[in-house]
């Protein structure tokens, strides 16, 4: 690419005579008295935005119950308030001017008044782009087209872009495509994006489909809308699709090498979807990890901790690692405790005794009866182990238990039932009078 080669110098001398024109233009005396007019509309906007501004949020603040989208509507508004305020106190302006003189005394405010509606209409349409960066990139690539396009200088800096290009082969690649490819692929995926949120908002209210299906259709369904977003945006940009085939092929390959993991990690989040082996609100262990499935993403599973931790695990360690599901086919947990009475307590007593304590828990199933079995007869007790149900585990494992066992507590306390700990016991032996003192030993230098 040659920065000074005869079609840039061109382009550029035929906007720079554009905007020295334009620049003659506007030393004409009514249009100098439109600029004036011009200036004192701002000014009286920006006066009247701040009170208005004031007003407005606090109107916003007292309207309770509203939807998210009208709040965000209205506080949108307030921001474009002093570009909005111009627009209409300009078009006012041209209206009176038309009625009492000719439509030359008012063409500037016209273009004034067209540009500054162009660009309040810009500002609401890139909030659908939700990406900060992104969307403050097109606002302003969009508000400097439109001020090109009024004023007339649209056709020659377009013309300027296009002569700055690069040329491999019989492709030519030029300022003014990648521009159009880039702008026209991100506007149609935010488009995507916000489809796919109103499809899946939609699927999450239906009731008839279970949670990991509308995981899975929100995800192909969003892969699908993006994947076109960007061949439409390409297209529609004017790029030869078939001149990218083997660079492509070439690319993709070497992205397969280095991207395994994170193609692993796709792949399996559609293994997961497909065969529903956990979905969201499921309770899982892996690992040293308990809790439960908060969301499925493309690449991770997001699981919140009793604790509030949530955990961004890969897709593939559910695949190939093991996963204790504990809510897969139905709630119901069975959970053990273990614990050991004195030998002079009668086993028959020790049992109900536990399962009636058991039974005082709220959380513990008494449709499916608690059981209390011998398990051994240790060296300082005999030992026990209780088991119950539970139908919740969401609401925690640690807890339940505990509770239980502070019920196990208080119930043999009551009834005599006592709880051996380890003890030790020392005797100290009398030596026979008629035995040798101990010997003395000393330890020489």
């Amino acid at each position: 690419m040659d920065l000074l080669s005869p079609d840039i110098s061109d382009a550029a001398g035929a906007l720079w005579s554009q905007i020295a024109l334009f620049g003659k233009g506007m030393l004409l005396p009514w249009r100098l008295y439109q600029l004036l007019a011009i200036l004192g509309l701002f000014v009286l906007a920006h006066t009247a935005a701040k009170p208005l501004g004031h007003w407005l949020t606090s109107w916003l603040r007292r309207r309770q119950g509203w939807p998210k989208w009208k709040l965000r509507l209205g506080i949108l508004f307030q921001q474009r308030l002093r570009v909005i305020l111009f627009a209409l106190f300009a078009w006012i302006t041209v209206w009176i001017l038309r009625e009492l003189t000719w439509p030359s005394r008012s063409q500037m405010i016209a273009v004034a008044a067209m540009i500054a509606t162009a660009w309040a209409a810009v500002g609401f349409f890139a909030r659908v782009i939700r990406n900060r960066f992104l969307r403050r990139i097109v606002s302003w690539v969009a508000w400097i087209w439109v001020t090109l396009y009024f004023l007339g200088f649209l056709e020659p800096a377009s013309d300027l872009l296009d002569s700055i290009s690069v040329t491999f082969g019989s492709f030519r690649l030029s300022a003014l495509t990648v521009l159009k490819a880039v702008l026209v692929t991100v506007l149609l995926i935010s488009l995507s994006r916000s489809f796919g949120r109103i499809v899946s908002g939609r699927l999450a209210r239906n009731a008839d489909i279970s949670p990991a299906i509308q995981v899975l259709i929100g995800k192909i369904l969003q892969v699908v809308l993006i994947s076109l977003a960007v061949l439409i945006g390409l297209k529609a940009a004017g790029f030869d699709m078939t001149g990218f085939t083997v660079f492509t092929g070439a690319l993709g390959v070497g992205l397969g090498f280095g991207l395994q993991k994170i193609v692993s990690n796709l792949m399996s989040g559609v293994i997961i979807l497909m065969d529903k082996s956990i979905k969201p609100g499921d309770v899982i262990s892996i690992g040293d990890t308990f809790g439960w499935i908060e969301d499925l993403g493309a690449r991770y599973v997001s699981v919140v901790t009793r604790d509030g931790r949530e955990y961004l695990i890969p897709n593939e360690d559910f695949v190939t690692g093991q996963v204790v599901n504990w809510s897969h086919t139905n709630d119901y947990v069975r959970l053990d405790l273990t614990f050991g009475t004195s030998y002079r307590d009668d086993p028959q007593l020790v049992s109900k005794l536990a399962i009636n304590a058991s039974l005082t828990v709220k959380r513990v199933l008494a449709q499916r009866t608690p059981v209390c079995w011998i398990t051994n007869f240790g060296e300082r007790s005999v030992e026990y182990v209780l088991r119950f149900w539970i139908s919740d585990p969401t609401a925690g494992l640690i807890n339940v238990r505990g509770q239980v066992f502070l019920a196990l507590w208080e119930s043999f306390q009551k009834n005599g039932i006592s709880l051996p700990y380890p003890q030790m016991e020392v005797r100290m032996l009398q030596a026979p009078e008629d035995s040798p003192p101990p010997a003395i030993m000393t330890l020489n230098d």
